[in-house]
Parts: structure tokens; C-alpha cells; sequence
């Protein structure tokens, strides 16, 4: 079709010039021929326009209806497609999210002894000392065969794991980056909480450190962490992450070092001042490192390795997993008692979602008062439900059934118990797991897991940590 109107619009160019071409065929043509001869040329050419228009409308429908049949056939898949996609259906990737992300806390307990493993790389010791150098890190960044070790272990051993810290930094990151800015701290300590618990912000030590800072509870209660029958500030990755800031000023006002403090971090303020003492009073990290207890020896070169392998990643081939970004959330401050549950059956949101935001809250109960306010965090695109959802209707629903249950009753009159309290068990001689285990009606398996065995071996004067 195209090729016949392209010919005949050449023929409505051609024609005049044509017929102009003939010329006469006798000589000079009288004044009635030429008006003759012109009136012919006119409806010749009126006809090839008439023409023209008419193939280009019939071509021009017939396109009309390929498109419309197109749109019929595909309208069933447009549909299926603006059906699926609703606030729900995006809130339910946000659960997958935090559920895929969240690098479980297994996978930051150190499954080598560092103290007798070597590990060898194809890059040679002076390259990496370069590197560190390089870093300009306002913490001193040493380097022997232990840090050498966790520098192996980040960069190579692990880097499929790296590759997802690398992407869930991109999202806490900014937010330890801007605390620790606000109490004037080297940002470089944002990887000490990759150390605690990969970035997972519900993570739970076998000793029972919470959250993404691992706080434990003594510790959390003293910088201001609210931890009662119904909330868990340990599981608030703000709130942690302001705690851990004030925590670390303090110990570098305390030590004037920062590997100190660092260290103290882990086994507490206390045992860093003891080895201290053990070492006629130095304040090096490497003279009192043999009076550190085991876990703490690693935890310095342990920061090392992770910020090693943070910064230097692409050469070593770690790719950093697109593990997606949360939906943007809002924050809500309720004065009232509120309910999980209420949130999910008046607005909608869906309860894993509204857990997911809130992990603070035990019982899904946030216990607002008229002179107490908590945070409410939800999608942004639930936000406008949410205000626009009458207070009597929200607040008053199912509310008799949802907060006279026996758990929230014995939580609201502190009669609640929880396993923040933990037995701090000191082996004997003569003691082994079995005998430990049925002493205190646990068994083996939890004995382990609690505090981390790789084997059933003991050691005279070791701690084990165990739950009632």
C-alpha cells in the first residue's frame, strides 16, 4: 500500500512537467486550446489527488484496526498487570526484603582460630600494608600475620557474604555515618556493627547481645535504651546506633586509644582496664593483647579485615549484591495504647510489614500514654490510610479482646518474665557438656548453641552462658 501511493504521489510531480515535455504538436496554439488543454491537466490531477486521499484513509483504518486488535489481545495481560500491582502487593516485597537481606548471625562468628591459622594470598604483605596506609584512617590500622588473617578472611574467603554487607551498607551506612558525625567520631567505626552482626538489625547473640549493634542488656539499660515487657530499643537501629556513638566517646575519653576502645566494646570497659594493669599500666593494644580474653584478641584485627575488604573489594572481585532498598517509611508518634493488629485490620497494612518496621515491640504492642510517646514506622504509601483512619475506629477496635489477653495483662503489670537474665555458668574440673547440660535441665545441643561450640571440648575457668 505504501509503495502504491508513493507512485502515485510521484505521478501528481510528474504529470505537468509531462505533459509539458510533449509540447505542441502543431504551431502556436490558440488562446481556447490552452484553456482546453489546462482544464484536462487540472481534472487529471484533481482525479490522482481523489485517489490518493482515498487509499491513504483505507490505509489508515485498516492500521486503526491491527492496533485495536493488538489492544484486545493484550488486554487480559494489562489487566492481570494493574490488578497485581497495589500497595500490598509493593508492601510484600518489602517483607522479602528485610527476609532476604538480613544476613543471618551465624555468618559473623568467626568459624577459624585465628590464633593458629595462617592463610597465604596471591597479593603479597607489602601491597596490603600499602592499601592500609593509603586508607588514611584516623585509627591505627596495624598489621601482623593475625590481621593479615581477617584480611584474607573478608576479602577472600567470604565474598559472597561481603557482596551482601557491601549492599545493605548503602543503606545503614548513611545513618551511622551521620551519628557518629553529630558526636564528632571517625566515621571509619560504622564497621564495627558489620563485625557485631553483619548489618542484620534483629540479630541475637547465643549470649544474648541484641540488635544491630549487639547490645547487651546492662550495657543498653545504661545509655538509655528502654528495655521492658513491651519494647526492645536494642532492635531500633537509630536508637542503637546513638547509644553505640555515646558508648565509644566515652571509652576514647576513658583510654585515649581508639584499638582500646574499640576492644572494650566487646568485653566491656572493665577487662581492657585489667589487662591494662597486667601490663604494667601500657595502653598499647598489642601489650595487653595476651591479657585479652580470645574473642576480644580478634575483634581489632577483625575491624581491620572488614574495612579492608569494604574499601578494596572490586580487587578482589567481590560484587556487590542489588539487595534493593527498603519503601520509604514515615514516622508516626502515638500517645495511645496501639496494637499491631489494629493497624493491619482498620488501615491494611500488612502485620508482617508493620512488624518488619517495628521490631521493637514484643508483644505488638505499642504502649503509648498521654505522656509518653512511641514511634509508629510505616510505608509512605500507607501513610495517608493511616491519618485518614477515624482514632475511635482504630483505637477502639477489637481493643477489649486485643489487650486483655493474659500475656499483655501480666506485661502491663510487670509480672511479665523475658530472657534478659541468663546464668553465667564458670567450668570446673571435671565438668563436660552432658553433666553442665543435665545440672541445669538443658540439654547439649543448647548448651552449644548458646555459646557457640564447635566441639563438646571444655577448658577449666571458661564461661558458658545458659538460659532457663
Amino acid at each position: 500500500m505504501k509503495k502504491v501511493l508513493c507512485i502515485l504521489a510521484a505521478c501528481l510531480v510528474l504529470l505537468p512537467q509531462m505533459l509539458v515535455a510533449q509540447g505542441p504538436r502543431r504551431g502556436k496554439p490558440s488562446r481556447k486550446e490552452l484553456t482546453e488543454e489546462n482544464e484536462k491537466l487540472k481534472n487529471s490531477l484533481d482525479s490522482l489527488r481523489t485517489l490518493v486521499d482515498s487509499l491513504q484513509v483505507a490505509d489508515s483504518l485498516k492500521h486503526i484496526e491491527h492496533l485495536k486488535a493488538l489492544e484486545d489481545a493484550k488486554r487480559p495481560e494489562i489487566e492481570r498487570l494493574m490488578i497485581s500491582f497495589d500497595p500490598q502487593a509493593s508492601d510484600s516485597l518489602l517483607a522479602k526484603w528485610y527476609e532476604a537481606t538480613a544476613v543471618k548471625f551465624e555468618d559473623c562468628v568467626n568459624t577459624y582460630d585465628m590464633s593458629e591459622e595462617v592463610f597465604t594470598s596471591d597479593v603479597s604483605d607489602s601491597v596490603m600494608i600499602a592499601r592500609l596506609a593509603a586508607m588514611n584512617c584516623p585509627i591505627a590500622l596495624p598489621f601482623d600475620q593475625t590481621v593479615k588473617n581477617y584480611m584474607i578472611l573478608y576479602a577472600e574467603k567470604r565474598k559472597s557474604t561481603m557482596g551482601r554487607i557491601i549492599g545493605l551498607s548503602k543503606y545503614y551506612f548513611p545513618i551511622f555515618e551521620e551519628t557518629l558525625a553529630r558526636y564528632g567520631l571517625p566515621l571509619e567505626l560504622k564497621y564495627m556493627a558489620v563485625v557485631e552482626s553483619m548489618l542484620n538489625p534483629v540479630a541475637t547473640s547465643p549470649a544474648g547481645a541484641r540488635g544491630i549493634w549487639q547490645f547487651m542488656f546492662n550495657t543498653a539499660k545504661g545509655y538509655g535504651l528502654e528495655i521492658n515487657s513491651f519494647i526492645d530499643d536494642r532492635l531500633d537501629v537509630e536508637k542503637a546506633s546513638d547509644a553505640a556513638a555515646r558508648y565509644l566517646r566515652d571509652a576514647y575519653r576513658t583510654f585515649g586509644d581508639w584499638s582500646l576502645a574499640i576492644s572494650s566494646y566487646n568485653c566491656g570497659a572493665g577487662n581492657i582496664m585489667k589487662a591494662i594493669k597486667r601490663a604494667a599500666g601500657s595502653r598499647n593494644f598489642w601489650d595487653i593483647y595476651p591479657y585479652l580474653k580470645r574473642e576480644t584478641r580478634g575483634y581489632v584485627p577483625a575491624f581491620v579485615g572488614v574495612m579492608y575488604a569494604m574499601t578494596y573489594y572490586r580487587e578482589y572481585g567481590i560484587e556487590p549484591q542489588d539487595v534493593g532498598m527498603p519503601a520509604a517509611v514515615d514516622t508516626f508518634m502515638i500517645d495511645r495504647k496501639l496494637h499491631f493488629a489494629q493497624i493491619n485490620e482498620v488501615v491494611g497494612v500488612p502485620m508482617d510489614i508493620v512488624k518488619h518496621l517495628n521490631p521493637q515491640y514484643i508483644y505488638e504492642v505499642i504502649p503509648g500514654t498521654a505522656s509518653r510517646k512511641y514511634a509508629l514506622k510505616l510505608p509512605y504509601n500507607w501513610c495517608g490510610p493511616f491519618m485518614d483512619a477515624h482514632p475511635d475506629s482504630l483505637y477502639g477496635h477489637r481493643a477489649a479482646e486485643l489487650f486483655e489477653s493474659d500475656v499483655i495483662k501480666a506485661a502491663s503489670s510487670g509480672k511479665s518474665t523475658r530472657p534478659d537474665n541468663r546464668i553465667v555458668y564458670k567450668v570446673k574440673e571435671g565438668d563436660y557438656l552432658g553433666r553442665i547440660a543435665s545440672r541445669h535441665h538443658v540439654t547439649v545441643k543448647q548448651l552449644k548453641s548458646w555459646n557457640n561450640l564447635k566441639s563438646d571440648k571444655l577448658r577449666v575457668g571458661q564461661i558458658l552462658y545458659i538460659y532457663k
